[in-house]
């Protein structure tokens, strides 16, 4: 069993950033990418905020080279996971058993939204039943994996909110088992009227641009984008033209099982899934440098994972954000997403702000940090990713 998996590449798009040099100065500018809904037509388009990849589906075609008719979400994937693949450099290798595991939980549904509208106004001859031969989840994963002409174990995962993070220890398990050589992991989502409906509906959503962790925070906005991160074995690390950003050091997921959609006021979940992590490690909590919360700006999810930190931390807590605050909550993209900026704090020495936060919860004994911070020591992350269901995971990145 080999000890040590690495990160050898990484590759991202959100609504502040198409790859990783623009993402990286936007969150040392503090600039955010909330705006109002341009792509969708909602009616809420005037009314909620939303986290938008400033690309339309005919330039992230052209940029990617898949066809405009596939889903926004495969297009997405395509982007960041093809930055991912260059990045790593190991294309060039021959004889390496490569994985692609992906994450999202919308599939083609913006497109079977096209193909309804327009089934409604024409039952016989409306919609476009291309529109639909990709709605699944799995689909998304097959269009990017071909395209990358990696064939040896594609999959998806779909576990809400925790998904990206599930994947990128499900390929670090094979790559540690000696199944694989290589894997790229995390995830895409694209913002549909069904998972805004749904979010509304919930009554979750903030009018404002979020503030996550702030003590009068009104919920979340919602995001799109993809983060992916190549996961490589300790052998391969060693051939390669360049240094690995980190390791992933440790990984786990648990589930609370309280509420179909409600984290647990306890924080039981989120407990059990960081102190499982730094069980694996061997780390102490006071070894981690750096938190990226989950963070969504609901009243629940902050209350609960806050009183989670304090359980694992107190007295001595981190540096922490929700960098959520930047890209909105891309949902199935959001543990790939901050995957790689995890990798970026650990290789730049930095840490993100937690944007708009004015005001200190007064049920937590921390408050997460408002500045970009650089020339820090950052040795250890932990990335945490909470989903629907008491599906939590979390993830810890270590220097090389």
């Amino acid at each position: 069993m080999s000890e040590n998996v690495y990160i050898a590449g990484i590759g991202v798009i959100s609504a502040i950033g198409s790859n990783i040099a623009e993402t990286l100065q936007a969150l040392e500018n503090h600039r955010a990418g909330m705006g109002a809904i341009t792509t969708l037509d909602t009616i809420h388009r005037e009314r909620l905020p939303v986290a938008e990849v400033k690309f339309n589906n005919e330039i992230l075609a052209k940029l990617t080279g898949l066809p405009a008719t596939v889903s926004r979400t495969a297009l997405l994937s395509m982007m960041a996971a093809q930055e991912a693949w260059e990045d790593a450099g190991v294309n060039e290798l021959t004889g390496l058993r490569t994985g692609f595991i992906s994450a999202n939980t919308v599939g083609g549904m913006d497109k079977t939204e096209d193909f309804f509208s327009g089934f409604l106004e024409n039952p016989q001859n409306g919609g476009r039943l291309r529109d639909v031969v990709h709605h699944e989840c799995g689909s998304v994963t097959e269009l990017v994996a071909d395209r990358l002409g990696i064939k040896h174990l594609v999959t998806t995962v779909s576990t809400a909110c925790s998904s990206s993070a599930n994947s990128i220890f499900f390929g670090a398990r094979l790559i540690k088992h000696n199944k694989l050589d290589v894997v790229i992991a995390g995830g895409a989502d694209a913002i549909t009227k069904f998972t805004i409906n749904g979010f509304n509906t919930l009554q979750i959503l903030d009018e404002q641009p979020c503030t996550p962790f702030d003590e009068h925070r009104k919920g979340l906005n919602l995001g799109e984008g993809a983060g992916y991160i190549v996961l490589v074995s300790e052998k391969l690390a060693k051939k390669l033209p360049k240094d690995c950003y980190c390791r992933l050091s440790g990984y786990s997921n648990a589930n609370d099982a309280h509420h179909q959609t409600a984290s647990s006021p306890d924080g039981k979940g989120s407990y059990l899934a960081m102190k499982n992590a730094l069980k694996q490690t061997g780390l102490q909590p006071s070894d981690i440098d750096y938190i990226n919360l989950h963070g969504t700006g609901t009243a629940n999810n902050d209350i609960s994972e806050g009183i989670a930190i304090q359980r694992l931390f107190d007295p001595h807590y981190p540096k922490m954000s929700s960098t959520k605050s930047f890209t909105g909550h891309t949902l199935g993209a959001s543990g790939g997403i901050e995957a790689v900026f995890a990798a970026l704090a650990i290789k730049h020495g930095i840490i993100y702000p937690n944007l708009r936060l004015t005001t200190k919860m007064e049920a937590l004994p921390f408050t997460p940090e408002k500045f970009f911070l650089k020339n820090q020591q950052v040795r250890h992350v932990l990335s945490n990713s909470f989903g629907f269901g008491g599906n939590c995971s979390s993830l810890i990145f270590s220097t090389a």
